[in-house]
């Protein structure tokens, strides 16, 4: 079975929950106003591809190649990004809700994740090395041995990362946001 290609396609308002996506390898393609909730996208490939004030919460990520991929506006509740093929990973967020994701063991090295809600996102053990986070709600988000050497967290805000389980050198941060680094400390900064 060969596979399909499709290139270049602007896919306006289709809901995905009713009829199934296409398996193929997607490259510059934009998909706007879709809904694919509980989606099985497991297997595709997007390359430089746009998910615009799409719904892609609970989709099914096995496999599937995220290749310079840029979301704007985008509900994505629950996400495993941990499932997705780990070669050329490479996404981008703006304004998206990625509530209860996980991002476990996965390198966003350099990604923008501006305006976004982090809440209770799983960071474990992933590379966020110059990663960017401006204006984004980390309320709960987990980091556990997770690298965020030059990474900048100037404008984000709810964080708590304990310096001592992360790496953080070189890591920007704003002075509101400071106590967010010293509450595992268990102390009381007034």
């Amino acid at each position: 079975m060969s596979r399909k290609y499709i290139d270049d396609e602007i896919i306006k308002g289709i809901d995905y929950t009713a009829k199934p996506f296409e398996k193929a390898e997607y490259t510059n393609c934009a998909f706007e106003n879709c809904l694919f909730n509980g989606a099985d996208l497991s297997g595709i490939v997007f390359i430089d591809c746009e998910f615009v004030s799409s719904d892609l919460s609970t989709v099914e990520l096995k496999d599937t190649a995220l290749r310079d991929v840029q979301f704007t506006d985008c509900k994505m509740l629950g996400l495993h990004f941990d499932d997705c093929n780990s070669f050329l990973f490479s996404v981008h967020f703006s304004n998206c809700q990625l509530n209860l994701s996980t991002f476990y063991q996965v390198s966003l090295k350099g990604a923008r994740i501006k305006n976004c809600q982090l809440r209770g996102v799983d960071f474990s053990e992933s590379n966020l090395t110059g990663a960017m986070l401006p204006g984004s709600d980390l309320t709960n988000a987990v980091f556990d041995n997770t690298d965020l050497e030059k990474a900048d967290l100037r404008g984000a805000f709810n964080y708590s990362i304990n310096t001592e389980k992360n790496r953080i050198r070189g890591a920007r941060f704003s002075k509101e946001g400071v106590s967010g680094l010293l509450q595992h400390l268990n102390i009381s900064i007034e």
